[in-house]
């Protein structure tokens, strides 16, 4: 995210001015641009909002998963944490899902949480979080319910300043509801550089392995597009004409994936990446884990005769990959620095581009191929992708490529309950730009009131629901834990969901396609309307 908060040109606190936990809170808030608070009201936290500033705006949704899954789209696309507000134990509970996403996601979220008043505390009164600080962990940074009214605005300060610092993530204050009328001083913000820039030598020993391969690989994660190193990856990739895959599970597209170097997807089997990077001598991985697995596996983690280096900008990463050698450090900044070394003398040759995928047919019912194979072409460069249909993510990976920086957003946690109102936080952070929320049938289920939030906003959102009728991700995935192919998988079946009923009980338009002569001029409509719209597609 951001690299340096400087806060030194803003003016400065009028003691006189502020009086109240509440008065410096909010100018804070204020002074750190988080102005734009998501949240569902509850009575512990009624008090935090008495004389909410008129300049400020109070984003609300209708449960709490949802809250924060808009909260970490708006974090991830205006590169600034953003403000939550949840009710005590039970919201914080219930949107537990979406922050371990947001930690997976390494998205700054500055989570506030009400409490019961301090003196009926010892009482474990109703609606009290007896353990506030315990609940969240481990997927938090950082967790504290202060010891003093008096302490909440440096509490609130010092979450901020930890939820910014690489790697960034979720942090929590437990706040008391009595405490925000109680006296307090203002926190001025100060001056706080957070860019880490990797140890030299070891950047210069990573850069002579580069330079000595014969047939190098670079994987790419999300960090390097949460880090603003686009162009620079692209430019060590041509320098070196480095074959690019993108990392296993990668939230967001972090390399153009319609270059010439790009090959393809990592699948999460270490079998299977192996496999894929077979034949490279230098693995150059960039802002992911080496690497991120999703069953058992065995064997070597890279190919025989390759070696492996990582460029991570977490500590705890850094430290459980099994092989190589790490930096750890900002992508942005190790990636330059790996640039201002010497050229090698002698360009390598490309390597074989990745093979095209042939054109779908337009059958009856659709194939999931069919209908990103449209959506690609009347997608605008600029246009943005927020993702959540595990079974289709492969199709989409062949047939809707992503070729510009901060265009594509989905969880790295695989929770579900993300996507749909991540589109809505993306819209809102990125005034402006058209969002497609690409959301599999069984994942809309998790967090449909975005829909509502989408509505109130007049966000220009398609909401694109693939409905195959069940959990394909499951079914599909049921062989690997011994299932036969025509084995019924209990639970699996999802029949009977009316989409755009669902979506008009939330004030939006929604329509259903079966028919592919009718699709492209659906899409068209839905893109074009500047309002939110859901269109459901029934495929294969």
């Amino acid at each position: 995210m951001t690299e340096i908060l400087d806060f030194q040109g803003m003016p400065a606190s009028s003691p006189a001015r502020i009086h109240t936990v509440r008065d410096a809170v909010f100018d804070l808030m204020r002074r750190f641009g988080l102005g734009t608070v998501f949240a569902n009201p509850g009575s512990t936290e009624l008090p935090m909002f008495r004389d909410f500033p008129m300049s400020f705006r109070y984003v609300l949704g209708l449960q709490e998963a949802t809250v924060v899954g808009m909260a970490d789209g708006y974090a991830q696309a205006t590169r600034n944490a953003a403000l939550v507000n949840l009710h005590s134990a039970a919201g914080v509970g219930n949107a537990m899902g979406n922050i371990f996403t947001a930690y997976r996601n390494r998205t700054p979220l500055v989570i506030v949480a009400g409490q019961q008043a301090r003196a009926i505390l010892p009482f474990e009164p109703f609606l009290c979080s007896s353990r506030a600080a315990e609940l969240p962990r481990p997927y938090v940074k950082w967790s504290i319910e202060p010891a003093r009214a008096q302490d909440v605005p440096q509490a609130i300060a010092r979450a901020y300043y930890i939820a910014m610092m690489p790697p960034c993530g979720p942090v929590l204050v437990s706040v008391p509801v009595d405490d925000w009328d109680q006296p307090a001083a203002p926190v001025a913000p100060r001056l706080v550089s957070v860019a880490v820039r990797a140890q030299p030598s070891i950047i210069d020993r990573i850069g002579a392995m580069l330079d000595a391969s014969e047939r190098p690989a670079i994987v790419v994660g999300a960090a390097v597009d949460r880090d603003n190193a686009w162009d620079d990856i692209v430019a060590l990739a041509q320098r070196h004409n480095a074959r690019v895959w993108a990392a296993p599970m990668s939230g967001r597209c972090s390399f153009p994936e319609d270059h010439r170097l790009f090959a393809g997807f990592l699948p999460a089997m270490r079998e299977s990446i192996v496999s894929r990077l077979a034949g490279h001598d230098l693995i150059l991985v960039a802002g992911a884990p080496a690497f991120a697995y999703h069953v058992e596996g065995a064997g070597p983690h890279v190919p025989e005769g390759a070696a492996l280096c990582q460029l991570t900008e977490d500590p705890d990463t850094a430290a459980w990959t099994p092989v190589g050698v790490t930096a750890v450090g900002s992508l942005r900044l190790s990636l330059r620095d790996l640039l201002a070394r010497p050229a090698p003398a002698v360009a390598r040759r490309l390597p074989p581009a990745r093979q095209p995928t042939p054109r779908a047919a337009a059958d009856m019912p659709m194939s999931t191929a069919f209908v990103l194979q449209t959506l690609a072409e009347l997608r605008r460069p600029d246009d943005i992708v927020v993702e959540e249909a595990p079974s289709a993510r492969p199709v989409m990976q062949a047939c809707l490529p992503h070729v510009r920086s901060e265009t594509f957003y989905t969880m790295d946690s695989g929770g579900l309950g993300y996507g749909m109102p991540a589109a809505v936080g993306v819209a809102l952070g990125k005034p402006g730009r058209r969002v497609i929320a690409l959301i599999g049938d069984g994942s809309s289920m998790y967090s449909p009131q975005a829909l509502w939030s989408a509505r109130q906003l007049n966000l220009p959102i398609t909401f694109l629901i693939l409905n195959n009728r069940r959990y394909a991700a499951l079914q599909d995935f049921a062989p690997v834990f011994g299932f036969a192919k025509d084995d019924v998988i209990e639970g699996t079946e999802l029949p009977g969901l009316d989409f755009p009923a669902l979506a008009a009980g939330m004030g939006c338009k929604g329509l259903r396609v079966e028919d592919p002569r009718r699709l492209r001029d659906a899409l068209a409509d839905a893109l074009d309307s500047g309002e939110p719209r859901l269109v459901e597609v029934r495929v294969a």
